[in-house]
This record gives structure tokens, sequence and C-alpha cells, in this order.
């Protein structure tokens, strides 16, 4: 049985090589980030530095993990703001170890009352063509939905926290306030959607000052942001729900602020304050697995993570990956993962809106059957092959069923953003909390509410547009989501949280940490820094950039397995605590510029 090892001298040298070759290399990064902290007492790992400071602060203080998160959380939608804020949506995993209990919060985006299955539909098309999905369909109020973040951390707060939201915004009001400088992470993401921001009377101002990016090194501040959180300190949730900040939004997705001459189309949306109004977070239990010795718990539908990486690892169970050379294990993690994702795609959506067979895509005798399917040698003419979903159906008892067969869909698009950021907090007692939230894409729809400072989400594109989809557009449902925050209850004794953005590739970088550290048996900052892979049932392999030019890429390519590099698999933290109190906290040396991490003492 391998257990999570620690080593502490290993750790810190393995995360300051890595970035020395990312500085030699040309990567953007992160002024004064440390990826890889050590010590006792609490830790955090988010993005960014400043973010992951506040958490601490908020620790030092004397506030548990759920207050060090969600006062974390605030100062992303500050100093990050094109991957999370209130203006969007996400998930949190909670263990009490008090209670010894898992719990989970859905603050998924929600789609207004009005929605209709062909939303995305171009009424101008002769043919009933969706709009482009770049940049018409993301920088649209159509594509807004619901904003579950607000709520979400009151939730938290109220239930499992010991301070208050205008205690925790404390920190990210100062942060709005005072400003923070530009680093080139921030940069590079205002220039990649400068269009889109110029598109917007209240976009451009904010973030295309004098109609150009902001200097790496000037100082960049929110004024309006800062006077948003007050009004939340001050009044609650029910002034972004039932006030004038909901009223501002309603009105900003039905009538998007746009320039005089558009470089292209916007449509307006369809939301209204009856929807903010009727928003509610849902507090729902864990995906519970369990995997070479370890209790693994994930998030479950609306988001496809938590069931996906229990499946994927159901069947990697009959393997000895461990005692594998490092190739042959990763065929199976491949092949492994393109399974899981042709169930993915076949059944799972909001459970409010679609019986899922949750039951049986999990049974351990389901995985049997699919595992035989598992081939040996990579297929042939890899990028055109698809896998056939499975038939979860009679591996589980279902006394009112709504299904007897698998159901027929259209072609699943994978069309989601790789924006998003995912925070980790263990507090001193051994509270963990593992929190990924997102604005969909990076920049999110493009559009800043006028007056309050954040950007609205694009998410309803998640749904989606090829029917019939479990998945499909309808009113008030929640879209299907890839975010993945995960726990797991250690051999040792200990607490592993660890979660990572990157749309539907956040799952197989989930898959591919759990795989480094639980088969592998490599440390927490290794299996993060480690090469990615990524299968998705979509053909070749998706690859970190450079990774089919080593030796191990050149021997999946010799087993047949055709690779994709691209430029960004996922951004990932993770924190350890082992049974004797002792913290390691990860982030990324590298990707989207380097994170940082950071323990109490």
């Amino acid at each position: 049985m391998k257990r999570v090892v620690v080593k502490g001298v290993f750790s810190i040298g393995l995360a300051v090589c890595v970035a020395v070759v990312g500085a030699l290399w040309g990567w953007p990064g992160r002024s004064l980030t440390t990826p890889t902290a050590v010590g006792t007492g609490g830790a955090v790992a988010s993005v960014d530095v400043r973010a992951t400071q506040v958490g601490i602060d908020v620790l030092r203080a004397g506030g548990n993990a759920v207050d060090a998160a969600v006062a974390t959380a605030a100062a992303l939608g500050v100093t990050d703001p094109f991957s999370a804020g209130i203006g969007g949506g996400g998930f949190m995993v909670i263990y009490q170890p008090d209670r010894d209990t898992v719990v989970t919060l859905d603050g998924r985006e929600e789609a207004p009352a009005a929605t209709t299955p062909d939303m995305f539909r171009d009424p101008d098309s002769p043919t009933g063509e969706n709009l482009p999905f770049f940049p018409n369909r993301i920088s649209s109020g159509l594509a807004v939905g619901v904003p579950g973040t607000p709520l979400n951390w009151a939730t938290a707060l109220e239930r499992y926290g010991t301070q208050t939201l205008a205690e925790v915004l404390e920190p990210a009001i100062a942060l709005a306030d005072e400003g923070f400088t530009v680093d080139e992470t921030f940069a590079s993401q205002i220039d990649a959607n400068q269009e889109r921001f110029a598109a917007f009377t209240s976009t451009q101002p904010l973030y295309l000052p004098d109609n150009g990016v902001p200097e790496v090194g000037s100082t960049f501040r929110n004024p309006e942001l800062a006077n948003t959180y007050r009004l939340l300190a001050d009044e609650g949730v029910n002034a972004f729900y039932r006030g004038e900040i909901g009223a501002a939004i309603a009105q900003t997705v039905q009538n998007p602020p746009v320039v005089v001459e558009l470089p292209f189309p916007v449509w307006p949306g369809r939301m209204t304050e009856a929807d903010l109004d009727r928003y509610e977070v849902r507090v729902r239990s864990p995906i519970a697995s369990q995997y070479r010795g370890y209790q693994l718990y994930g998030m479950g539908l609306p988001s496809s993570g938590g069931i996906t990486v229990a499946q994927t690892l159901n069947l990697l169970e009959g393997y000895d990956l461990g005692a594998m050379e490092q190739a042959e294990a990763l065929h199976w993690l491949i092949e492994a993962e393109r399974l899981a994702f042709s169930d993915r795609n076949t059944y799972l959506g909001d459970p409010e809106y679609v019986d899922v067979p949750v039951a049986g895509l999990l049974d351990p005798a389901y995985a049997t059957s699919r595992r035989a399917a598992l081939p040996a040698t990579a297929p042939e003419d890899e990028a055109n092959y698809r896998a056939t979903a499975g038939n979860p159906l009679p591996y589980q008892e279902d006394p009112s069923p709504s299904l007897s067969e698998p159901p027929a869909v259209g072609l699943h698009s994978d069309d989601g953003g790789i924006s998003t950021t995912h925070l980790s907090v263990i507090d001193a007692d051994g509270m963990a909390v593992s929190y990924t939230l997102t604005l969909e894409s990076t920049g999110g729809s493009g559009i800043v509410v006028p007056g309050y400072g954040f950007i609205l989400n694009n998410e309803l594109t998640d749904f989606d547009t090829a029917l019939p989809h479990p998945n499909a557009p309808e009113p008030g449902k929640r879209p299907r989501s890839s975010m993945s925050p995960t726990l797991a209850l250690t051999p040792d004794g200990g607490v592993l949280a660890f979660g990572s953005p990157g749309g539907s590739t956040i799952i197989t970088t989930v898959l591919g940490i759990a795989v480094n550290v639980m088969d592998f048996g490599m440390p927490l900052d290794a299996a993060i820094a480690a090469p990615r892979i990524s299968q998705r049932n979509g053909g070749s392999t998706t690859v970190d950039q450079g990774f089919e030019t080593t030796p191990l890429g050149q021997a999946l390519i010799a087993a047949g397995h055709q690779l994709n590099p691209t430029d960004e698999i996922g951004a990932a933290t993770g924190i350890y605590r082992d049974g004797d109190r002792a913290f390691t906290a990860v982030a990324e040396p590298v990707r989207r510029g380097g994170g940082s991490a950071m323990t109490v003492q």
C-alpha cells in the first residue's frame, strides 16, 4: 500500500528547480510566489500570493478553514477577476473532523426561467445554426447564468464558519481600494481579451484604461468592486439577490452596455430580478469512493467531476499501476479516462432534471464489466476513435425507473473555457476545504456590471446544444460542470485537499494527481508539477507542450498513442496534512504563471 510521502527538502528543491526552468523558458510569473510551503498551524494554496496571504491571515487570527477559504476567494475576485468572482459560481467540498463528515455546497450558476433549448440559435441563420461560440455566444447576455458565488460564501460561513461575511470581506475590500501590482499573468489575460473587453462601455475603462493593457508593474485599483463588497458586508447577500446589485445584473443582462461601433454582434439575455430572487445554494452529499486505501470525496451532480473521477479510479483498481513501467501505467489511465468520459457525455446532467444512473455508474460490478473493454494497446487511428458508452442500468435497483435503455444523445461539444480557479485550505484542527470557482471562459462574458466592478459569467455555454441531451438548456437548470474539488483521507491518518481549473481537463488533472500520489508514491509537489495527460474521449490524447518529445512521451507514441500538445492543462493547488499535523501546501510552480502556497508557521 503506497502512502503520501512528504520530504520537506525534496519538496522545496523540486519547486525551486521547476520555477527556475520556467524563468529560463520565459514563462510569465507572479511576483514573489512560493509554490511549496512546509510547516504547521494550517495552510492555504491558491493561484495568487496576495489571496493566499489573506487566507493565512484569517487562520492566524483564529478563523477556521471555511472562513479562510471565503476570504481567499473574495481576494481572488480582486486579483484574479478573469477566472472567478461574485459574478460566477462554484463548488465547495468541506471536511469536518469533529464530526468526521464531508458536505458539499453547490453554488453553480442557473439558467433563467425564460431559457429555451434553442437559446443559442442564430435568428439570422437560414439553416438554424447556432451562434458562433467565440466571440458571439460567450460575449452575450444569453450566456449569463444566475451567479451563485455570493450565496455560496454566505451559506458556508453561516453553517460551517466562525466569522461573518463582513469580517472575511475586509481584506478584499482593502485590496480593491489600495490596489495591487499588475503582473504578467493579469496583463496577458487582458491582452487576450482586448476585443471583447473593448465592446462594453463598463469593461473598457476598467481593464483597458487609455485604450491599452495596464503595464506590468503598474498599480491596479477597483474602487467599484470595493464598494460592492462593502454593500454585501453591510446588507448581506440580499443586496445581491433581492436588492440593487441584482437589479443592476438583470438590467445588464437584458441590455448589455455596448459601445456604438461593435466589433461583433452582442445578444441580450433573459435573466430577470425574479431569477435572482429564486436562486438557492444546494447542500449535497459528496461522491464517496475508495482507491488504494484512500477514502476520496468529490463533488456530485451537476458537477460531473466526482462521478467521473471515481469511475475512472474504479476501472484502474484492477491494475497494479505502481508496479508497471510508467508508459504502460499511463496507457491504462488514458483508456480508463476515455471510457469514463464516454459515460459522462451520455448520462450526466443536472439531477433535478435528469434521472442519472449514478449508482450503476459507480457499482464495482459495472467497473468490472467495463474493464473488459479497456484495450491493451492504443486504438487504431486514435485521433478519430470514440469509445462507446456502456449500460449501467442493470447494475442498480431503481424502483421508479425513467430509463430502460441508454439514451440517444446529440454529439457532445467540448467548448468549455479553460479558466476557473481552485483554492485549498486546511486549518490546524484538520478542517479542510477544497473549493473550485469560475466565470467559465477567461474573462467570463466580458461584461462588467456598470458601477459595481465585477464581470458576469458565461456559464450557460456549458450546456450542450446538440439535442436531445441530458445537458440540454432548460429553465432553472444548472449546466453540467467539470469542476472537481476533491478531498481524501489518507491511509496514514492524514487529509489531502486538491483540485484544479481547466474546463473538462479539470477531471483528468485531478486523476493525474491522484495516480501520481496514490499509485506512483510521489510527494504532492512532484505530483502537481509532473507532466499532464488528458483523454476525454475526443480522439488523440492532450498533453503538456513538450511532453511528446520526452522519453515517456515517445514511449506512448511508440505504443500507438497520438499526442496533442497544448499550452496549459490545469493550474492545480493542494494541501496535505499528515497524521502528525505537519502541512505541505503546494501550488503550480509554472503553469498559469505559478501559484502561491503558505503555512501559518
